[in-house]
């Protein structure tokens, strides 16, 4: 079994990256998919919002929870995100990447930073809004956050895209189907680089060449 490959996925507060993951997600699980595609569930201090399941959106622990893990080097990256700490655990995301699955972060430009410098083979992707008045409206329609967060968001979100050049592929989610469609087209366009079908092919090419 070839090794799975790593993509991160960064965007803006309100960018739509988590309900784009949400449907590659559901459609790779169908019957015309052949390859596993999984997310990494992030720790973090922040509080449970209307909705979410601890364990299914994020694992939801206490500070001292997390700066044990933190001591312990559980983390393959953490970092402080409007006052709360998140990081992805680096033994569950080696495990399934040894395992075959391709494994997604949602993560922050800090984040995906951190990734890069251990494992600059991972795949990095940015989700841009088609406009800030367009981020501004789904933030507010969200209904999670007052006023003064949501002007803190946004702060955060012209920060966040001043770090795109870090990213090697760029989604505008202006329609979400062709957002959905161009997302999906560059996970599979990194399953077809030469890199990955060498190591994944490798017995294929072995017997091809053996004349």
């Amino acid at each position: 079994m070839p090794r799975g490959i790593l993509f991160l996925i960064s965007a803006p507060s309100g960018g739509g990256k988590t309900s784009l993951v949400n449907a590659m997600l559901e459609k790779a699980s169908g019957p015309d998919d052949n390859r596993q595609l999984c997310v990494s569930i992030s720790q973090t201090t922040r509080p449970q919002r209307p909705g979410e399941e601890d364990g299914k959106n994020y694992h939801f622990v206490s500070e001292t929870e997390f700066q044990q893990l933190r001591a312990d080097n559980a983390f393959l990256e953490s970092a402080e995100v409007f006052g709360n700490l998140y990081g992805t655990s680096k033994a569950w995301v080696e495990e399934r990447l040894e395992s075959g699955w391709d494994v997604i972060l949602e993560i922050d430009w800090q984040g995906a930073s951190q990734v890069k410098a251990l494992l600059p083979e991972a795949v990095s992707i940015f989700i841009l809004p088609p406009s800030l008045d367009s981020l501004r409206q789904r933030l507010t329609s969200r209904g999670q956050d007052d006023a003064e967060v949501i002007e803190k968001r946004m702060a955060e979100a012209v920060s966040e895209i001043t770090h795109i050049d870090q990213a090697e592929f760029i989604v505008i989610n202006d329609s979400f189907d062709t957002a959905l469609l161009d997302l999906e087209a560059v996970i599979r366009s990194a399953r077809l680089s030469k890199a990955h079908q060498l190591k994944a092919n490798e017995e294929l090419l072995k017997n091809l060449l053996s004349q």
